[in-house]
Parts: structure tokens; sequence; C-alpha cells
């Protein structure tokens, strides 16, 4: 749906109802992926593809179909006729199979705020009902890059909740996906297959410290989604050879460069120098930016020096509170390695607001719904 965001965008700002074809499911050598997108406006403009010239006139004319009537939503599937090499098919020997529904803008305003988002280069998701019961099919919700939820849903309705948290999931680690949802809980009880259109970069892991526990974390960040960025003053150690998996490997006084990069609530940055003369002014700048995650390496020793000094510096409590220190959640970790691991799980867990207790000790939901930022 994205790739024609411009055009869809001016079309819902201008109130034009049209038919959206979204590819959701392809399998063989079928020419474009699923979320790929065609529509049709009542004037017969066409914007889009959806198998590179294939099927587009049958496609085309059940959107004009949607557009002059009433019909719900549908799904058509399209594969290689071998009766008819030039019958209604594709050549290439694939198969997708096709939802096409109408959208009328002033029933869908959360569609505009959500492209008014991507046309502005903000991050936002587009969650589409693309299986399950007739009356949800198409259905749309969005979600902006705050966290907030936008819908055209009818207050209570149990698929929304868990539509959003999949959804939100996805837009952090900016990835488009098709995901499973519900049909084994209360919150909601129909299975339903949703299609989620993403926008938005990936989040960024700043690591400051070029110390072995740093190359194991870019391992972790890189597993987890994040471009990651390996920071630190001294440049015989911060070099791309040390730090294969991260995406940026910088030499540069650590609070200079958090000065001049960018973050947004999705950032995490993790100090793992456990030196005062990196770590005081670093975490000084760091926990007054909108970033997600503060973490710091360190003996509780360091840390109540660290707390101590900082107070010092004139760092008010409030952005103090932000800080975990020690970083990491208690998995009895030794190695690089198993740190990585322990300071990733706090990581999920505090983006996810899970209290990291073992589900084994708990009841209700394994699956959190987070709330907006």
């Amino acid at each position: 749906m994205l790739n024609i965001a411009d055009t869809l965008h001016n079309w819902c700002r201008e109130g034009h109802p049209f038919a959206l074809a979204t590819v959701v499911q392809v399998s063989g050598s079928a020419p474009l992926p699923v979320g790929t997108a065609l529509a049709v406006d009542a004037n017969g403009t066409v914007i889009g593809s959806v198998s590179g010239g294939c099927v587009e006139g049958a496609v085309y004319e059940l959107c004009q179909l949607l557009l002059t009537g009433d019909e719900p939503p549908t799904r058509e599937r399209f594969g290689y006729s071998d009766d008819d090499a030039f019958a209604v098919g594709l050549t290439c020997g694939g198969e997708l199979e096709v939802l096409v529904q109408r959208i009328d803008p002033s029933d869908h305003p959360h569609l505009t705020v959500a492209l008014d988002e991507v046309t502005s280069g903000r991050p936002a998701a587009v969650a589409q009902i693309i299986d399950g019961p007739e009356e949800l099919l198409g259905r749309i919700l969005s979600v902006t890059g705050d966290g907030s939820t936008h819908d055209a849903a009818v207050d209570g309705e149990d698929w929304e909740g868990a539509v959003a948290a999949q959804t939100r999931a996805l837009l952090h680690v900016g990835r488009s996906d098709r995901v499973e949802v519900g049909g084994e809980s209360t919150a909601c009880p129909e299975r339903l297959s949703v299609l989620v259109h993403t926008h938005a970069s990936r989040p960024r892991m700043l690591i400051f410290g070029a110390i072995d526990f740093a190359d194991a974390l870019s391992k972790i960040g890189d597993f987890l989604g994040y471009r990651v960025t390996v920071c630190d003053a001294r440049p015989v150690f911060a070099t791309p050879a040390r730090f294969p998996h991260a995406d940026d490997v910088v030499a540069d006084w650590p609070h200079r460069y958090l000065a001049e990069t960018e973050v947004d609530p999705r950032t995490v940055i993790c100090v793992l120098t456990h030196d005062a003369r990196f770590d005081i002014p670093l975490l000084h700048q760091a926990l007054g930016l909108p970033v997600g995650y503060v973490g710091a390496m360190g003996s509780r020793r360091t840390h109540e020096d660290r707390l101590e000094r900082l107070r010092e510096a004139g760092v008010p409590q409030e952005h103090l509170a932000r800080l975990y220190s020690p970083i990491g959640l208690d998995l009895g970790a030794h190695t690089p390695e198993e740190t990585a691991i322990s300071i990733g799980a706090e990581i999920i867990a505090h983006s996810h607001q899970g209290s990291g207790t073992p589900l084994t000790g708990t009841t209700g939901p394994i699956h959190h719904r987070r709330t907006p930022a």
C-alpha cells in the first residue's frame, strides 16, 4: 500500500473514494511482493501495480466493480494458465492473491492521518485485516510513531487492541509483515490474518565503549533489528574490523557525537565505558534526551559513584530515575555474550513493559499490550 502513498494521500485529503487492490499472498515466481498495491479512483485513474502487467486488467475491472456498487471486500487468486498463455494469469508461473476493497476517506480519517505521517517522512504503520470473519475483512487500523492508535472501529471491538499491539511492535523495529492475531484468548476470539504496512527507519542502538562487551552487544542489537553504532574516543579501538556487526563505527568523544547525531523515542543508548571521564558528560546529556532507554555498565559501587557525580553535575532526580544501571537483567551472566543477552532482554522488557519475571512464576497473558509513548 505504501508504494503508492503519495497519490493515496492526495485522494484522501481531497475526499475521493477509491478501490484498493493489495497483494496479500504470493507463491512461486510472482513478480511483486506482499503489500504491493494498485488503486483506482472514480475517474478511472489507476496507480501502482500488483503483477507487473500480467493481471492488471482483471484487477482493474474488480476495482471498478467495487467502486460503482456496495460490494464487500473480496479476495481473488491469479495463477498461470496452462491452457492459454494469453488468458488472465501470471506468465511467470507464480501465483498471487489480491484483496480488493472500496475505501471512502470520509469513513477512514485515520488513514489520512497515517498517510500524512508517511508523506512527511515520519514513522507510521497501517494494519489491514486480510483474512478472518467476513465482516472484518478489509478493516484498517493506523498507528503513528508515538504509538497512538487511529481507526474506524466501534469502541470496544475485541480485535482492535490485539491488532494495535502487533502493529506497534512491527513499527518499533521498522518492519512490514503478515501476522496472525487472536483465536486463542477472550481478548480477541476471532482468528485474523493482518498485513502490517510500515514506514519507518530502523531504531538506533548507540553503544559507547569499544570493548569486547560492545562487540557482543552489537550482534544482539543487529539481531533485534536495530541500526547499531559503536562510538569510542580512541581511534585504535574504534575500527570496523573489530565490530563487523555494527552499521557504523565512530571515533569521537561520546558526548560530542551524541550531541550531533539523530535520536528519537525508539533509540537505545548503552554506555559500556565505566570510565567517569567519558560516562559523566555522556550520561548528563543522554538522560535529558527523548530516547527510549539509557543504560550504563559498572558495578554497584561504580553506579553509586556515578550517581553522585551526576548529581554534582546538576542532573535532576527525574532524569536520574531513567537510568538503567547496572545495565541488564539478573541472568547470572559472566561472558560478554551472556551479558549482551541480559542487556538485550532488559531493552525488550522496557520496550514492551515486561517485568523480566520468569513466565513460570506469572499468570495472565504472555504478550503485553504496549501503551502509547
